[in-house]
Formats: structure tokens, C-alpha cells, sequence
């Protein structure tokens, strides 16, 4: 959607929806240096499309959408609006995008390039270090086997059940908290937090089907996501959403970084409405994920303390 465009427009229930966080330029705000390659390697890949695919680059300007570019850069196919889906304009249908295959591959999308360079590196090593001594070539291949384990994407099958809210993220259950007034919800709440360790699924889902009516982001330290207190300090994403059922409920999603994970993801925008268990974006290497939810009669929260979880797919609670 286009932030500009959202400033109108307000969620079923009359909230209105907040344009995009200016800070928020691209889908990985904090950037990286993975991000910065990736991004390189696009100027190589236009300039060859424009040298040697003109007629290819023809086809894809007559099926594109959209009347403005979002891109620091020309766009040329669906490959360049990869880390700027989330500021409006320029986008092609699935029917038109060649490229839609990459999602079908267990692999989170967005860390093709983390999963490419470290490769390269730790592959290196290891070849390298075999010569030396075979042993000495172990390390490289642990590190390399847990990137491929860590940007992995299973197949999740969400529950239908009405009135369920569903895990975010994987990993396990360190915080069950009630709030007696949540600015944001304007009532009692239930903040219910989940420490991802490096060998959990990183991508999170959206807990409920909902509408996004604002998005801010908060720069911060990188502190162990181990502890709780890091959610106070470290750099963190929040996505305000209003829930499409009959109760409209207001909740409040938030991704937090870690020590080593410092990358946060996410590539829905202020005005989108995703279901419940869809994919909004992910947390690069340890983390901490957060939902907020309001405190109603009837509410049963269906996890516990040391409970592990899994994104899209655990009960998290059910209202009545």
C-alpha cells in the first residue's frame, strides 16, 4: 500500500491508519552489511539487463503496476522492489512475477544473501582448513550447517478454530505478564513474550487475520535476548493491528533484536490486512518476539511458562 495514500484511511472500527514510520525506508531498517552486497550486486544485474535483455525489461515495463518508484534505484523487474515492498508504487502481479518460484524453496526468501555469503565463507574455510589438519575444518561446517538451519521455512498448518490467536514467532515462552492498562489497548492486557534462540525458526506470523493500522520503529542497544529487560532498551519494530473479526480487537506485535541478531524484517505496510498464520517478516539470528493482547471475560491463555512454540501454528489463547 502507499504510505502517502493511508493517511485518508482509517480500519473498520474507525481507527485511523497511520502512514509509514519515516524512519522505516526500506524492510530491514537497521540495514547490514549483507543488505549493502545484495544491493550492489543489483547494479551489476540492471546494468546486464539493460545491455543484453531489452526486450525482456519491454515486457516487464507493460505488465507493471503502480504509478510511482519506490526504489533509491531504477526498477526494472520484481527482483529490485525486493527491500522496498513495504513503501507502495511499483509491484507486478504473481502472474507476471518470474520470479515467484524463489518462495517456494524452504528458505526464507530474504536471507538468500546471508545464506550465499556465509556459505562462500564458511565453505571456504573448511576446504582451506581441511589441508591443514581435517579437524581443524569441523568449526566452518557447524557454523555453515546452523545458517542453512536458521533461514529454513517449514510449512505451517494454522488452525481455523473462531476466537484462537496463534503463536508469532518459535521458540519458547519466558514471559506471561498482566497488564492492568495498555495505552494502545485502552484496557487490561496480557503481554506474552518468546525467547527465539539461533536454532529456531526466525520468520514470524501474524497471530489473528487483522488489518496493520500503524508501524514504528525504535532504534536501540543489541543486548542478550535472553533477558526480558532487553525488550526496554534494544532495537525493536512495533506493528499496531486491529483484528477483522465482529470484536475488533487491538493488538499489539513486536519484533526485538538480540545480541547477534540485529537485522529485523518485515515487509507489511500501515493499511495491509494479512490472515491469520501469514508471514509478515523475520528476525535475523536470536530474538525476542512480543504480543500484546487485550484482557477479556472468557479470555484463556493456552500457554505457559517454558512452553516452546511455533509460529503460525501453536494456540496461543482463545477468546470466548
Amino acid at each position: 500500500m502507499d504510505s502517502d495514500s493511508s493517511r485518508s484511511l482509517t480500519t473498520a472500527d474507525g481507527r485511523p491508519i497511520e502512514p509509514l514510520d519515516g524512519a522505516i525506508r526500506t524492510i530491514q531498517p537497521g540495514g547490514g552489511t549483507c543488505m549493502r552486497i545484495e544491493l550492489a550486486w543489483g547494479i551489476i544485474r540492471r546494468a546486464y539487463l539493460k545491455l543484453f535483455r531489452r526486450g525482456y525489461l519491454r515486457r516487464m515495463e507493460a505488465c507493471r503496476q503502480g504509478e510511482k518508484n519506490p526504489c533509491p534505484h531504477d526498477c526494472l523487474d520484481p527482483r529490485d522492489v525486493k527491500f522496498y515492498r513495504n513503501q507502495g508504487g511499483y509491484h507486478w502481479d504473481l502472474s507476471d512475477d518470474r520470479f515467484t518460484w524463489r518462495d517456494r524453496i524452504p528458505f526464507a526468501r530474504v536471507g538468500f544473501a546471508e545464506m550465499i555469503i556465509f556459505s562462500v565463507l564458511f565453505v571456504g574455510a573448511a576446504i582451506g582448513l581441511w589441508f591443514v589438519h581435517p579437524l581443524l575444518s569441523i568449526v566452518p561446517t557447524l557454523l555453515e550447517l546452523e545458517i542453512i538451519w536458521f533461514f529454513r521455512d517449514p510449512k505451517r498448518v494454522t488452525p481455523t478454530e473462531s476466537g484462537l490467536v496463534v503463536s508469532p514467532a518459535d521458540g519458547k515462552i519466558d514471559v506471561i505478564e498482566h497488564l492492568d492498562h495498555d495505552d494502545v489497548i485502552g484496557g487490561p492486557a496480557v503481554k506474552i513474550a518468546i525467547f527465539l534462540s539461533v536454532f529456531n525458526v526466525h520468520i514470524n506470523r501474524f497471530p489473528v487475520e487483522a488489518q496493520v493500522f500503524k508501524i514504528a520503529h525504535r532504534k536501540g542497544k543489541f543486548k542478550s535476548a535472553t533477558s526480558p529487560e532487553c525488550a526496554l532498551i534494544n532495537e525493536q519494530l512495533e506493528l499496531f493491528l486491529e483484528s477483522t473479526d465482529d470484536a475488533r480487537r487491538v493488538m499489539r506485535l513486536r519484533q526485538i533484536t538480540g545480541a547477534i541478531a540485529r537485522r529485523i524484517v518485515c515487509w507489511v505496510a500501515p493499511g495491509d490486512t494479512l490472515k491469520r498464520g501469514e508471514q509478515l517478516g523475520m528476525i535475523k539470528l536470536g530474538s525476542r518476539t512480543e504480543l500484546v493482547i487485550p484482557q477479556e471475560e472468557g479470555l484463556e491463555i493456552l500457554v505457559k511458562l517454558g512452553d516452546k512454540v511455533q509460529a503460525g501454528e501453536t494456540p496461543f489463547a482463545r477468546y470466548a
